[in-house]
């Protein structure tokens, strides 16, 4: 007997849904336009899906998605912010990248801080190979780049992540 979609799909978005939340955040300046990208991203991949048996996705397609909305989002809304006369929204990260159950941990908040400060290329594969638990070739199949491009990108993120956390350090320690 065939499962039924729904709870397949129900299923999947329990086990993904906070990875491609975490993951659409980097793509928006706050927790509901994340969730609107990730809502609009699980349509398409549901209509999607319907030509291919409705069987749930592959989270490497599903970033993918979510990456696609975040840029249609990202152009749609630089147009308009053009027609109306270049007003400024800050992003606002209050509570993203770290469980948020460690808000007071100053090393976490650093840490959200300097992950923030990386360039979006970075910080996407970052995301996708910390907190989405991708693959290489799973990350460079969702953002089309090659593997090597992709392990590239996560060791110059480590590599800036590790220089930004040990001058916090030292800075906290007073090491010259």
């Amino acid at each position: 007997m065939k499962s039924c979609p729904s709870a397949e799909w129900k299923a999947w978005l329990a086990e993904n849904g906070p990875r491609l939340l975490l993951f659409a955040r980097g793509w928006a300046p706050s927790r509901e336009d994340a969730e609107d990208l990730v809502q609009e991203a699980i349509v398409r991949l549901w209509n999607y899906q319907q030509d291919k048996g409705s069987g749930v996705p592959d989270l490497p397609l599903a970033f993918s998605t979510i990456r696609f909305c975040g840029l249609n989002h990202h152009r749609s809304e630089s147009r308009r912010r053009k027609r109306e006369e270049s007003i400024i929204y800050l992003n606002d990260f209050t509570d993203v990248w770290l469980d948020p159950s460690v808000e007071d941990d100053e090393d976490a908040v650093r840490l959200r801080d300097a992950v923030q400060k990386l360039s979006p290329k970075l910080r996407e594969v970052v995301t996708m190979k910390i907190w989405g638990g991708l693959t290489f070739a799973e990350i460079s199949e969702a953002l089309a780049i090659s593997q090597n491009t992709a392990a590239s990108r996560y060791r110059y993120a480590l590599e800036q992540l590790a220089q930004d956390m040990r001058r916090l350090k030292e800075e906290r320690h007073g090491i010259a």
